[in-house]
């Protein structure tokens, strides 16, 4: 049976669409398409097999020798009203269920005809997401084909519990109930399954054994027949790895690319390089750690760094490439941590963590992260591994001491770390912890230059935090700066996994509220990352009393509240004891009058502006700056 058979099969009920009109759906909601399948699809198929299956269901799914198609009139109104798309949906729908479903013999995808999509000589996967995306990975895995489909279609598609049992009763699901309650059984998290974890149209590639493929016939043969009297050997040392440990087959026969595989030819610098260097940075950090002479997990690392196998686990801060060294890198790192053995790698450009289970030899994890130009406050700590919620740091080997504190309570004492070998002992990871945020431990770091504070982001490298006017920043440990940060602690969740270098907090007005109620402080935090775009500019405001702020505005990639132009002009709709709903705008102090239209009418001289408004309303705002510029408000 062709697969388009299989998708007609589970279509819906009559109803004529033109397949014009289907088609025109196909290409318009293609991604969105191929992201349901892929998500529906049984786990145990493999990634790169997922992607590859999720194209073809979706290539297959247009109508074959008709004018009409069939749709639910159901499903053709609200989000989706397209009965195009509506079509389409249950068609992959059925096929991708009919693929999850038990069966004797051979599965219904076996019966998929091979022409597309084809991909030769590559494994195609999407990229790695955070530690939310890998555990919800893990809970849709337990769950059943339709359980699945049911979660998806509830939090992807947005359905109503009514739409999701009509539709998967159409794709023949026995009890369309049962699969809605098991899929009640994980939290609902619509913006996860939005992100590229599950994006099957956005994808890393990797090379399968290129070497194999260009041998002969007898050649594989006798490779195989090599491979099969040398196996016993190759598993025998360090408890079942073999010399090139999770990494794929050699693909390439290159000097440089064979230097760079050579633990021999590690860099290793001086314990003392930093003291006369005039650099700050990670190139002056020694190798340290009780594994650093291990040669057969120094080349494992380096293996796996060229050429990461199927079992090996790659994710990369955003703009951080993830291919092997040029060159031989700088060691920085060797040990056990936790439960694993883990190796830290430096190239001048970025810091890599290869890190393997201390016990067996089921799969390893490969993590990435850009550090050009980081110098001193930059520098100052990587993260060497995370586990029950707590992360342990290596630090700088200029740091003199290191500490823990709560930044969302600036009067308490920061705690003192206990520091092995540069190591410290775990401290909480508020970044990567589950549920309502009410506390943000940070690391602070004391050298000689001062004191310092750095956040887990669930990156390698701890982002740097700083507090005052953006063009002229400064540490936020001093007791201003942990009373700016305070209030706004929490908003650094928004940050995570972004590639943040360091976030600066600025006090850039402060109004007095209506009805005599005290004043509410205007603050604008900057996320900046290692790769200059992508910058996050938070406007958030808090009141008198509040245990926190509360972000009113965001924009992405503008010169608001940055180094370059310090100015930004925000507003928020603010209701007062007395019950009586306000529009309250600031902007700093260059500005020199505010506008505000749109559901509220108003205006005035200076950097702050208090209107009546009616709860709900919408207002734009423009603002007039000293020298006569116009900005606009951030939204």
């Amino acid at each position: 049976m062709q697969s388009q058979d299989v998708a007609q099969r589970h279509a819906p009920a009559p109803g004529p669409v033109d397949v014009e009109q289907v088609e025109a759906a196909l290409v318009e909601h293609y991604p969105r398409l191929v992201r349901l399948a892929y998500l529906v699809l049984p786990p145990g198929l493999g990634r790169s097999r997922r992607v590859l299956t999720a194209h073809a269901l979706v290539q297959r799914a247009l109508p074959r020798g008709r004018k009409h198609a069939p749709v639910i009139p159901a499903q053709s109104s609200g989000r989706d009203a397209d009965p195009g798309y509506a079509y389409l949906r249950a068609g992959v729908l059925g096929t991708a269920l009919e693929a999850a479903r038990p069966r004797k013999g051979l599965s219904r995808l076996s019966q998929l005809p091979p022409s597309l999509p084809q991909v030769w000589g590559l494994r195609l996967f999407p990229r790695s997401g955070g530690a939310d995306e890998l555990a919800l990975d893990q809970r849709l895995s337990a769950l059943s084909g339709p359980a699945r489909a049911a979660y998806v279609l509830r939090d992807l598609e947005k359905l109503s519990d009514a739409g999701v049992r009509e539709l998967l009763g159409a794709a023949g699901v026995a009890d369309p109930d049962g699969a809605l309650a098991s899929a009640n059984s994980v939290p609902a998290q619509p913006g996860l399954l939005a992100s590229p974890e599950f994006d099957p149209c956005s994808l890393q590639a990797r090379p399968t054994d290129l070497m194999r493929r260009r041998q002969h016939t007898w050649a594989a043969l006798a490779a195989a027949a090599a491979l099969a009297v040398c196996g016993a050997l190759v598993a025998l040392p360090e408890g079942g790895w073999g010399p090139d440990g999770a990494a794929a087959p050699v693909y390439a026969e290159n000097p440089a690319a064979e230097a760079a595989l050579d633990p021999g030819r590690l860099t290793r610098v001086s314990p003392t390089a930093w003291r006369t260097s005039a650099r700050t940075d990670f190139s002056v950090w020694p190798a340290r750690g009780p594994l650093t002479g291990d040669k057969a997990l120094l080349r494992r690392a380096l293996a796996v760094w060229a050429r990461p196998g199927e079992q090996v686990s790659v994710s990369a801060t955003p703009g951080t490439q993830t291919g092997g060294p040029a060159g031989p890198p700088q060691l920085l790192y060797a040990g056990e941590v936790d439960a694993a053995r883990v190796v830290i790698l430096y190239d001048g450009l970025r810091i890599t963590r290869y890190a393997e289970p201390r016990n067996g030899t089921q799969g390893a994890a490969l993590d990435f992260a850009r550090t050009d130009g980081g110098a001193d406050t930059g520098a100052g700590a990587l993260v060497l591994g995370r586990s029950d919620g707590n992360v342990r740091y290596l630090l700088a080997p200029w740091v003199t001491k290191a500490a823990q504190r709560d930044l969302a309570k600036p009067d308490s004492a920061a705690a003192p770390l206990t520091v092995a070998d540069g190591v410290t002992a775990p401290l909480p990871s508020s970044a990567m912890r589950p549920g309502t945020c009410t506390s943000w431990s940070v690391l602070q770091l004391t050298d000689g230059s001062g004191t310092r504070l750095a956040t887990d982001l669930g990156e390698l490298v701890p982002a740097h935090l700083t507090a005052g006017r953006p063009d002229a920043p400064r540490e936020a440990s001093d007791t201003e700066g942990l009373r700016t940060w305070a209030p706004f602690a929490c908003s650094l969740a928004a940050d995570r996994s972004a590639g943040v270098r360091a976030v600066n907090a600025w006090t850039y007005a402060q109004q007095p509220l209506p009805d005599g109620t005290g004043s509410g402080a205007w603050v604008c935090t900057r996320a900046e990352t290692w790769r200059g775009a992508g910058t996050v500019t938070l406007a958030q405001f808090g009141t008198p009393g509040g245990a926190a702020g509360a972000a009113v505005a965001k924009a992405t990639d503008v010169p608001a509240c940055g180094p370059r132009d310090p100015q930004v002009l925000a507003g928020v709709l603010w209701k007062s004891a007395a019950g009586n709903w306000y529009l309250l705008a600031a902007g700093s102090r260059d500005t020199a009058s505010i506008r505000a239209t749109g559901g509220v009418t108003a205006s005035g001289r200076g950097p702050l502006l208090t209107a009546r408004a009616e709860q709900g309303v919408r207002a734009d705002l423009q603002g007039t700056l000293t020298d006569g510029r116009k900005i606009s408000g951030l939204r």
